[in-house]
């Protein structure tokens, strides 16, 4: 069959229009087509005409490269922001090598409905049979050329505008458009940037607090002149401590260890893109994480004032353990800018027990508490800081990890199989904690325990998953529940079962720590003593849009790419209305991350 020529290139682009609206619509819930035709469809729609009038030869291969980038873009992003609850950017692009990915759950994350972006590969494929090479139309020169002068304009507006929020800027002034504007204001060095600094009294101040110096508190050198463990928790929140399903608790270890500790049930996350590498950066340094870019993608190598740093001045030998390659989140480099002196990730363990990740936390444990002894020898005083792994999403392990016999309704259901891994993580903890004490070591330690971040969250968690949530917590799932991590601090004759409601973040955890040792560190941090400030507020980037803050009475929900901001009472979660307080939160929350960005800058690459 002879095929046609003059191919008309008003079905490319009616095409492109109709994927693009079909994004819109999936994504941001837009219902004004007039945006979607004079926002987001002529940037992606002047990209399609470089590559018509640039492209000679092989003019159909050409087309079908770009409609599948595009198709590979909205499905990919489809998946993303089921996950994490935002919308991904040209940095994320930084994390597709990193085993921790959406990669890893794309199964459960997508589908059968979002592998209609690919569909027009179909109708392309009819096209290509039924024309011959495209030929350019004569006005279609004046068609690039008024896409071009539209979006120029478009992307102009977008830059007068800071970016609070990804997924909210990108629904306002389009998604390619809020790219641009990120790659410029990452080149200008404008992004987040502040040159404000602020005193540690002007800095509790703005939480809400009167200042004490730190050699003042009531709780400094409380724990002097211990040894530290320092245990961060794959996907451990706050609302399976103390809980039971069908009888059995689920976190029995630490429940027990709560009559020799001080718990702190009302503790945020406050990782961004790099999730756990970020709650690593943060406990370690004090300071925030950058939100949508993974803060170890960004290090410049440069030595932080870290904790492991601080510790070696006082005589301490500090050691980090992590089942993964030390490549996994670049921790090739993090290692070495926090300043262990010893790492052991999974090129040093056994090669035993591997599930997910690598060697199951019981090998993970075992390993680090044979180290010990050796270190002891080497060092007057020893840190050790140990990142568990086996609790990570899709939480998935072999029956002959599975503690818990859940009730039918929880079997091969997300929540059950989260609770199943929290169960594991929880035993291998205990089973740490007595060896410490079978040791000698436990009446001579201080231990922090806290979650890294959350792990029911996103679109894995489907409506029977929040029923089943409900019902196991007592009230419906909230963004407090998502949020809220435990964090214990125990050692032997230090604690007598003391639970504290007040406000904290991962960024407070280092400045407690230090306060305890009866240590000040020399340089500042955004974070404070737990134990000495009553009134908090915390800034977040991630999971929650731009802008959102954490205030000890109330929390705030900025405007996002679906949703309308919303305000929440702390105690009930309930929704109430914004005040004159609520805008002087969000001002002093962007103070806070802006200063934030400020200490951080010195480690980043320019």
């Amino acid at each position: 069959m002879k095929k046609s020529t003059g191919f008309p290139y008003v079905y490319l682009f009616l095409l492109l229009l109709i994927k693009v609206v079909a994004f819109r619509v999936l994504i941001f819930d837009t219902k004004s087509l007039a945006s979607i035709v004079f926002i987001e469809f002529p940037m992606w729609a002047m990209v399609l005409a470089i590559v018509l009038m640039s492209v000679k030869k092989r003019t159909w291969l050409a087309i079908g490269i770009y409609n599948f980038l595009v198709s590979v873009i909205f499905f990919t992003i489809t998946l993303y922001i089921r996950y994490y609850s935002t919308v991904p950017s040209y940095y994320d692009l930084q994390q597709t090598t990193q085993s921790g990915s959406v990669g890893n759950t794309i199964m459960m994350l997508s589908n059968p409905f979002d592998f209609l972006f690919f569909l027009d590969a179909v109708l392309l494929a009819v096209f290509m049979r039924k024309w011959d090479k495209p030929s350019q139309p004569r006005s279609f020169k004046w068609i690039a050329a008024s896409l071009a002068v539209v979006c120029i304009g478009t992307t102009v507006y977008a830059l007068k505008h800071p970016i609070i929020d990804v997924s909210y800027f990108a629904k306002e002034h389009g998604y390619l458009q809020s790219q641009v504007v990120q790659l410029y204001d990452r080149a200008d060095e404008k992004a987040h940037a502040s040159s404000d600094r602020l005193s540690a009294k002007q800095l509790e101040a703005l939480k809400g607090n009167e200042f004490v110096e730190v050699k003042n508190q009531d709780t400094f050198g409380l724990a002097q002149d211990r040894h530290l463990f320092v245990i961060q928790v794959e996907s451990l929140q706050n609302f399976v401590i103390g809980k039971s399903v069908n009888g059995q608790e689920i976190t029995p270890n630490l429940n027990r260890l709560l009559s020799e500790s001080a718990y702190f049930s009302n503790v945020f996350q406050q990782i961004g893109a790099g999730t756990t590498s970020d709650a690593e950066w943060i406990v370690n340094t004090g300071l925030h994480a950058q939100g949508m870019i993974p803060t170890v993608n960004s290090l410049n190598g440069k030595e932080v004032p870290s904790l492991a740093r601080t510790l070696k001045q006082y005589g301490y030998g500090s050691a980090t353990y992590h089942a993964d390659e030390v490549t996994f989140w670049n921790r090739d480099v993090l290692y070495p800018v926090l300043s262990y002196e010893e790492v052991y990730t999974s090129e040093e363990m056994p090669k035993e027990k591997e599930v997910g990740f690598g060697p199951a936390d019981e090998v993970v444990f075992d390993f680090a508490a044979k180290q010990l002894p050796k270190q002891l020898d080497a060092y007057n005083r020893i840190y050790s800081n140990i990142v568990t792994v086996t609790s990570h999403t899709p939480f998935v392990l072999p029956e002959d990890m599975q503690a818990l016999d859940l009730p039918e309704a929880y079997e091969d259901m997300y929540v059950g199989n989260y609770l199943q891994s929290i169960r594991y993580a929880d035993e291998q903890i205990g089973a740490f904690v007595q060896e410490l004490k079978d040791q000698g070591l436990y009446d001579q330690s201080l231990i922090a325990i806290f979650g890294d971040h959350s792990g029911m969250h996103g679109s894995l968690v489907t409506e029977e998953d929040q029923a089943l949530l409900g019902e196991f917590i007592g009230h419906p799932y909230s963004l407090k529940d998502q949020f809220t991590i435990p964090l214990i601090f125990t050692g032997g004759n230090l604690f007598h079962g003391t639970q504290m409601d007040r406000l904290g973040g991962q960024v407070d955890i280092m400045p407690t720590i230090l306060a305890l040792l009866g240590i000040e560190h020399e340089e500042p941090m955004i974070g404070h003593n737990l134990f000495q400030y009553e009134k908090n507020l915390l800034g977040m980037r991630y999971y929650m849009p731009g802008g959102s803050f954490i205030q000890s009475e109330q929390l705030y929900k900025a405007p996002g790419a679906r949703l309308p901001a919303a305000l929440y009472d702390m105690e009930s979660m309930g929704k109430r209305g914004k005040n004159s307080e609520t805008k002087k939160h969000i001002r002093d929350t962007d103070t806070l991350l802006n200063y934030g960005d400020l200490l951080l800058k010195p480690y980043l690459e320019d």
